[in-house]
């Protein structure tokens, strides 16, 4: 792709993590995409300091041409000092202004699309701000009840009923209600913005052995199984719950185009284990694309030259492929 690349505005997270690192060597290594980068530029001065030859930052403005090889910034100020791998809660404000303000380019135009570095959750609510995750927090900016966390990677797609929360309130946040719109959503996407024409969906049980019959929990029984039952009724391709052990078999997987797992570290491990540095993260049931990086903070790897920009250009290279997707979709509507 060459002109016609579409402008993604890019959050690098949290300033004292490897975002800043990553996203200067994806540019570096990729530069012909198209990409606004929304944070302090004396940070991203700062941690381009080691590369050579030095990246050409350039403060930009909506409306302002892009040029290739050149990094454009829109700035956004930190509220304090940052150095690498010291977290910061001064600093919180700041990683959620980014945020915003990328949105907000996103929704009036200026960008297709939203691609997000890693954040640390624990430092923005120390920092006094209630902060769930990335996809709760583009909910609310996007005025959106409802949207379901998603990871991709080769040969695997896994979106989550519950996020971010503890094991513990799983079992009372997985009412019917949210499993109802978590697969809706799912199917819906797979559908607008994956193209797949009647998307097959493999829904996990909860408990070991999906419960085994009633022996070992009961939700899937009054929760899961009834869901999974008034979908299929309404024409969706749904099979489960399926116990977590064996979803995940090859043979499995090749008939299915998302796993839908009850909570966090039911899925991702094994998405991980499969595509890490190649897995993306995809909020679904946005009125706009987001994607972003499969890793967290690092705070370890920041400001040693050793973070793997990975990811981040996993995930540019998929909202490209959703921009385009939609685009097509919109050519190919009547009266276009």
């Amino acid at each position: 792709m060459t002109g016609s690349r579409p402008v993604l505005a890019v959050t690098p997270g949290e300033p004292a993590g490897i975002g800043p690192e990553i996203l200067l060597r994806f540019h570096r290594d990729h530069p012909d995409f198209r990409i606004v980068a929304v944070a302090d530029p004396v940070l991203l001065e700062q941690a381009a300091s080691d590369f050579r030859p030095a990246p050409v930052i350039r403060p930009w403005r909506p409306g302002d041409d892009w040029e290739e090889g050149v990094l454009s910034c829109l700035p956004v100020p930190l509220e304090s000092a940052s150095q690498p791998g010291r977290l910061e809660p001064a600093n919180a404000g700041y990683v959620l202004e980014t945020l915003r303000r990328a949105v907000d380019l996103v929704q009036v135009g200026h960008a297709s699309a939203l691609v997000t570095g890693p954040v640390h959750k624990g430092i923005i609510n120390d920092g006094g701000f209630a902060f769930s995750g990335h996809t709760e927090f583009l909910a609310d900016l996007a005025g959106v009840d409802q949207v379901v966390m998603m990871l991709a990677a080769p040969g695997l797609r896994v979106a989550l009923a519950t996020t971010h929360i503890p094991l513990l309130a799983v079992s009372e946040t997985l009412t019917s209600k949210r499993l109802e719109a978590v697969i809706r959503i799912t199917e819906r996407e797979l559908r607008q913005r994956f193209g797949i024409r009647r998307p097959r969906l493999q829904i996990l049980g909860l408990n070991p052995h999906a419960g085994e019959g009633g022996h070992l929990g009961n939700e899937e029984i009054e929760t899961i199984t009834p869901c999974i039952r008034k979908l299929v009724a309404e024409g969706m391709d749904l099979k489960g719950p399926v116990p977590a052990d064996t979803a995940f078999h090859p043979p499995r997987l090749k008939r299915c185009d998302a796993v839908v797992a009850m909570y966090h570290d039911q899925g991702l491990p094994v998405l991980k284990h499969m595509g890490f540095g190649r897995s993306v993260n995809i909020t679904l049931g946005l009125p706009f694309i987001r994607t972003s990086v499969d890793h967290g903070t690092a705070l370890d790897l920041a400001g040693k030259g050793l973070a793997d920009a990975g990811s981040l250009y996993h995930a540019a290279l998929a909202a490209e492929e959703l921009v385009a997707s939609q685009q097509d979709r919109e050519d190919a509507a009547p009266g276009a």
